[in-house]
């Protein structure tokens, strides 16, 4: 009989996940109102230390509001980086702005705040209070930096910037749920952030977002955009565009059990880390990634870097393991390089195409086991090309 597959990432539910399902069944809540809606914003603010949490039907819409509260404009442009899941460019897009990609940090795989700089000084002017890419005469309007795989960005870096230049600060959180800066929650560094609560998230609520933030008047604002921007409490009544992005009682109710269980997903996932480094470094050509001393990283995906000269392509690597039911994958392709961005502005990218060609995140979900772990290991060790 052959060996259980071990997939990269799936959900954990070992709470109360059921009681409270049950629950709403039982008091008929299942829609897009409900108890726990409430207790899910609330809890999630008070995990993050944000003063307010907007719950929202998917991290992407999540984000689009988080840009849109932030004053993104049609026409206007956003900063991203290029390795990222395509959902924050899109989010740009849903506001009818533009994305620029910026490259990212070889320690940290975020967005670069040197080179975010370097573009504002040198392919940028301010006039009347805004910044103007004079290469498209475009309002650079927002910074987007994301927290890539559980690890935080920069932020203070990013924090001067926003300081110094008339340009908001969104902070991409989706993946990076319990993740600290120098001992702070990200996510609510800048005017507003953004979480997902997809089914691979370390936190599930089997789909759905959270948008954050410590300004009431954006958090007034989002709630408006996420309920149709209902301006009228008895009667129907509208006075802008908003959107359907309600999460369901239904989807709370999960995700509050799973917020209960966040301390120990982190740890979880912070062992097997750390199993994976120690198991690495006696692989030669494998180069994991390092947490940086002023981060906690949640680790939602653990990734190595691997010499060419010893295993050959990366994705031949990920191809060879997902034929044996292992869940190897590859790093996001860079947003630069996707067709649907091929005429898009991409600003000094020298980082992040080389880590997305020698990339492999390793399975990492939070019920791993230690002979799973090892089958992982093994696994990598075996695509090694004789020397």
């Amino acid at each position: 009989m052959s060996e259980r597959p071990i997939p990269n990432a799936v959900p954990h539910l070992a709470g109360n996940e059921w009681r409270y399902l049950k629950e709403c069944l039982d008091t008929n809540w299942v829609s897009s109102v409900g108890p726990f809606v409430d207790r899910f914003e609330r809890e999630t603010a008070a995990a993050v230390g944000a003063a307010h949490a907007v719950a929202a039907v998917t991290g992407t819409a999540a984000l689009h509001v988080a840009l849109l509260t932030a004053g993104v404009r049609p026409g206007d442009e956003v900063l991203v980086p290029t390795l990222t899941f395509i959902a924050t460019a899109n989010a740009v897009c849903y506001c009818g702005a533009v994305p620029v990609f910026v490259d990212v940090e070889a320690s940290t795989w975020g967005l670069d705040p040197a080179k975010v700089e370097d573009f504002l000084a040198k392919e940028c002017d301010v006039r009347g209070g805004v910044v103007i890419n004079r290469a498209t005469g475009r309002t650079v309007r927002a910074m987007l930096p994301v927290h890539l795989y559980g690890h935080p960005v920069d932020l203070d870096a990013f924090l001067d910037l926003a300081a110094r230049w008339p340009v908001a600060l969104v902070e991409d959180s989706a993946e990076s749920l319990g993740a600290r800066y120098k001992g702070r929650p990200v996510g609510v560094a800048g005017l507003v952030g953004c979480l997902s609560f997809n089914g691979n998230k370390i936190v599930t609520a089997g789909g759905g977002g959270m948008l954050l933030t410590n300004d009431a008047a954006v958090a007034e604002r989002a709630r408006s955009l996420t309920t149709h921007a209902r301006a009228d409490a008895t009667e129907w009544i509208h006075r802008e565009v908003g959107y359907n992005y309600r999460l369901t009682n239904l989807q709370a109710a999960l995700g509050v059990a799973q917020l209960e269980q966040l301390g120990a997903f982190v740890e979880a996932k912070r062992r097997t880390a750390d199993a994976y480094a120690a198991a690495v470094a006696a692989l030669e050509g494998v180069e994991p990634f390092v947490e940086q001393p002023w981060a906690r990283s949640t680790y939602w995906m653990f990734s190595v870097l691997l010499d060419p000269r010893r295993f050959g392509a990366a994705r031949e690597v990920i191809l060879a393991a997902n034929a044996d039911g292992i869940g190897f994958r590859p790093l996001w392709y860079p947003l630069h390089r996707q067709p649907v961005f091929a005429d898009r502005q991409a600003y000094r990218i020298e980082i992040a195409d080389d880590l997305h060609a020698r990339g492999v995140s390793l399975p990492v979900s939070v019920g791993i086991s230690d002979a799973e772990r090892a089958r992982v290991i093994d696994r990598l060790a075996r695509c090694r090309r004789p020397r």
